[in-house]
């Protein structure tokens, strides 16, 4: 898919609500993302992070709000549709196949954006075009060399980069990242800075960080949420003289 050069959002949510029983973990949360964008959805723990990315991406369904991607209602699409349509995702915890190499995690992302049903009794290293774009994805994300590598030995940034490189391998246009720097070192943290900095050229990313350092170094836009709702939504420079944000999440006073 072509990315939209309009300047318009790629991805706009507006009034995005979820229940759990009485709780409502999300209420009323709107937010757009635009392409040449990192936008940071910071807050402290139980703020409804996970929970805003995993609607985002389909994992879970809306109570309330809508979602359009490029405009086109994806509300109630399934999170395999939404994937297809140029929506990927990273999580938490690392999802990566350990003993396969890096190139055969990579290829397994790229079959399911290329799926050949006819092919069952080929061989998957067999397959020119999942190899080419597997290899593509590993490039853009500074893993061109590590393709023989098994994944499980990798050093742990290394593996948060595989993770999105698997992501790119299905040509999404929206990258929904869940705490991408976590138990990450100095040095592996400013290759996955510059790494979001690139990325950000042809997509349009969603950020949810807790290292407010990266998040101050990195983001274009911040959003803060707090129990489930915003507080604020601005510019870095604004985000940190909010006395708001100051309070609730920044701790001071």
């Amino acid at each position: 898919m072509t990315i939209d050069a309009t300047g318009g959002a790629l991805l706009q949510a507006s009034g995005l609500t979820r229940r759990f029983g009485g709780l409502k973990a999300v209420n009323n949360v709107s937010v757009d993302l635009h392409a040449g964008e990192v936008h940071a959805v910071i807050g402290t723990n139980g703020a409804g992070k996970s929970t805003l990315i995993n609607m985002l991406s389909g994992e879970i369904a809306v109570s309330s709000g809508t979602i359009l991607l490029k405009g086109t209602d994806i509300t109630h699409l399934s999170q395999p549709k939404r994937a297809r349509w140029g929506i990927g995702r990273s999580y938490q915890r690392t999802t990566i196949f350990p003993t396969f190499t890096v190139l055969e995690n990579c290829r397994l992302a790229a079959q399911a954006a290329y799926q050949r049903s006819w092919a069952i009794w080929e061989s998957a290293g067999r397959c020119e075009q999942s190899t080419a774009v597997a290899r593509r994805a590993l490039d853009d994300a500074g893993l061109g060399d590590a393709g023989h590598l098994p994944a499980g030995s990798m050093s742990h940034g290394k593996k948060r980069q595989l993770e999105i490189a698997m992501c790119l391998a299905t040509a999404p246009q929206v990258l929904l990242l869940d705490e991408p720097l976590a138990g990450m070192g100095a040095e592996e943290t400013e290759r996955m800075l510059a790494l979001l900095q690139n990325l950000k050229r042809s997509h349009a990313i969603l950020l949810v960080e807790h290292d407010m350092d990266a998040v101050f170094r990195v983001a274009d836009r911040i959003t803060v949420m707090v129990n489930g709702e915003v507080i604020a939504s601005d510019v870095p420079s604004a985000i940190r003289s909010n006395p708001d944000v100051q309070v609730a999440y920044l701790g001071e006073h």
